[in-house]
């Protein structure tokens, strides 16, 4: 998503009309696959009853639109406003410090035990950030988009840990849905308030919006559902660990951004790092966030983190 991004930059789109484009699109499209599919709507953990149709609790439904308007359209907007200012494979792996984030944020709130092996990763990250960052030299870092690189995952870990009780409780697909819808409406509020946002850029500027919202959205968080199914939360976990290095390798190649030998050690570390925040112990609560680029909502990690998660 963070490619796609830049080439609808490029191609004249605002960061303001991709956020709103990608969300509206992203819940219209949800909503289809909920129409042709009812069987999503009740698609929940097996010890967790479905609702009753027509009788979705309204607090329930309420907590997804705002997770969506506040949590995730700051969070989204921090992110867009941050590959406006850096490389998209400097932005996704500055992001990808959240998993460490959210392993600390639980332990402090008593969700999870910091276990060594756990404290031990999150140094490592620590220190593999200081090396991307301190890698990108004088001349390339900007720390405005740093900054707002590292909000964005603040913003979604918190945001992980805020939707822990409504993934209990709403379908993954219809809290998808809801989420998206509730970030649409945010930030159609916003381009309201603003003036409204440009939609006359041509046709290369929405099929990277479109590449976007089906592709880097609704296909992908699909997609980690049935992977869920198929391979369980733990190794699902460690697998989203590659998606920075697709990142890289895809900014690489469609945009000419080369990481430095001493970045590209600095990310390896951090991927190391969350593969072993995500490893799940054989009993206990883990705090294990997957991604919120490709399936943004706080959803799809349920069983992992006793019901929060992401994307």
């Amino acid at each position: 998503m963070a490619v796609f991004a830049k080439l609808a930059y490029a191609a004249g789109v605002s960061s303001d009309a991709l956020l709103l484009l990608r969300f509206t699109l992203a819940a219209v499209l949800l909503g289809a696959v909920l129409a042709l599919r009812p069987e999503l709507r009740s698609g929940r953990p097996s010890a967790v009853p479905p609702p009753r149709p027509g009788r979705l609790p309204r607090g329930v439904v309420l907590t997804g639109l705002g997770l969506g308007a506040v949590g995730y359209a700051t969070q989204a907007t921090l992110f867009f406003s941050a590959l406006e200012r850096i490389d998209a494979s400097l932005a996704a792996l500055v992001l990808y410090t959240y998993p460490a984030m959210v392993t600390v944020a639980a332990a402090l709130l008593g969700r999870d035990r910091l276990t060594r092996a756990r404290a031990a990763a999150v140094i490592v990250a620590s220190c593999g950030t200081l090396l991307v960052l301190l890698g990108a030299g004088a001349l390339r870092f900007d720390p405005v988009g740093v900054a707002l690189a590292f909000g964005s995952a603040a913003v979604f870990t918190v945001y992980i840990l805020v939707s822990d009780a409504a993934t209990h409780r709403l379908p993954p697909v219809l809290l998808a849905v809801l989420v998206m819808t509730g970030a649409a409406g945010t930030l159609s509020v916003r381009a309201v308030v603003t003036g409204g946002v440009d939609l006359g850029f041509g046709p290369a500027g929405w099929l990277w919006v479109g590449c976007i919202a089906v592709v880097s959205t609704v296909v992908a968080m699909l997609a980690f559902f049935a992977g869920l199914r198929r391979t369980g939360p733990s190794i699902l976990a460690i697998l989203s660990t590659f998606e920075p290095v697709v990142t890289t390798a895809l900014a690489a190649l469609a945009l000419g951004e080369f990481l430095t030998p001493v970045q590209l050690t600095g990310g390896l570390l951090v991927l190391a790092s969350v593969a072993v925040v995500q490893l799940r112990p054989p009993s206990g609560r883990t705090a294990r966030p997957t991604s919120p680029d490709d399936i943004p909502v706080g959803v799809a990690a349920a069983p992992a983190v006793s019901g929060t998660g992401y994307r």
